[in-house]
């Protein structure tokens, strides 16, 4: 006698367990209790004749029946939702899910403000939401759906779906007052003598390193900060201090405060700044959207850095 068809429920459950790796979070996903997960697991593991997930501490990790599975009953579960709201509509202006973004502290400064006018002009009632960006936990984040997007000049680990939103240059910024911002251009002798400011977080960080190893130059800052928003009133007050900065971020600056931007003396190849979308199979089409709207939004900007400001007079 013929086997009776998967339950299309059963599918959902093993999709959403398999991305979040957890009972509790993939019942949040679904909407329902997390005994009926359990007890849709059960069923399928019966069908299947594989337990499917064990548990790992407090993790639910795949068997590799399940590894197998899963690629196919993602995007089979994809297609059927995308034909299905390709029917009944994706209304933005209607929805009311909430939306959460990773993104840097610059890019929350410099970004935001444009993206929740693209979203906000189409979709008044979807609420958005930021979290601190941590690349090192972006891959779990992506594929378990914790966040929907996020913005980083860092490579992730992962196969994630991404495009790239800026190439970002590097210039020095210090004080009108300081001796380098006069006179002829920049030497990479006087920057490398220079006393210097960093900021710990820079995700470009890295790659002004690698460019100054490759000229054969190294230096210690002399100050290491947390964040960028202290770095143009430091700077103001400091004019004894350098500092290397996206130069998009360091010309924004520099037309509110006392700063002097030069172009870096270092041949650095430019940082692409990428936005990259969760891996998971929830409301694709509303991520599609909001996909191509807030990467519509940040090429469209050049950023709104110079909303860290000083005074009326542009002096502290």
């Amino acid at each position: 006698m013929r086997e009776p068809p998967v339950d299309l429920n059963l599918l959902r459950v093993f999709v959403a367990v398999h991305e979040t790796r957890s009972l509790t979070t993939a019942a949040s996903r679904l909407f329902v209790t997390q005994p009926a997960v359990s007890q849709a697991l059960a069923r399928l593991r019966r069908d299947l004749d594989d337990p499917l997930f064990t548990r790992a501490g407090r993790a639910m990790e795949p068997t590799p029946l399940a590894v197998t599975l899963f690629p196919g009953f993602r995007d089979a579960l994809a297609a059927i939702d995308r034909t299905i709201d390709g029917a009944t509509g994706f209304d933005p202006a209607l929805s009311t899910r909430r939306s959460r973004l990773a993104v840097s502290e610059l890019g929350e400064i410099g970004y935001f403000p444009a993206i929740h006018r693209a979203v906000r002009r189409a979709a008044p009632h979807l609420r958005l939401e930021t979290v601190a960006l941590d690349v090192a936990a972006l891959p779990d984040w992506l594929s378990e759906g914790t966040v929907d997007l996020a913005i980083t000049s860092s490579p992730v680990a992962g196969d994630f779906e991404h495009t790239v939103l800026k190439r970002q240059g590097y210039a020095v910024l210090m004080s009108d007052d300081h001796p380098l911002a006069q006179g002829d251009d920049l030497t990479l002798e006087d920057y490398i003598a220079a006393q210097h400011v960093v900021v710990g977080g820079d995700s470009g960080r890295p790659s002004v390193e690698f460019a100054l190893r490759r000229a054969g130059a190294l230096y210690r800052p002399e100050v290491v900060l947390t964040h960028f928003a202290s770095l143009p009133s430091l700077l103001a007050a400091a004019p004894d201090l350098i500092a290397t900065a996206p130069d998009t971020i360091a010309e924004g600056w520099a037309r509110s405060w006392p700063l002097t931007v030069r172009p870096l003396p270092l041949d650095m190849p430019s940082v692409d700044v990428c936005l990259y979308r969760r891996a998971t199979t929830q409301q694709l089409t509303a991520l599609d959207w909001l996909y191509a709207t807030t990467a519509d939004a940040v090429r469209g900007t050049h950023g709104e850095f110079f909303a860290i400001h000083g005074d009326a007079a542009g002096r502290v």
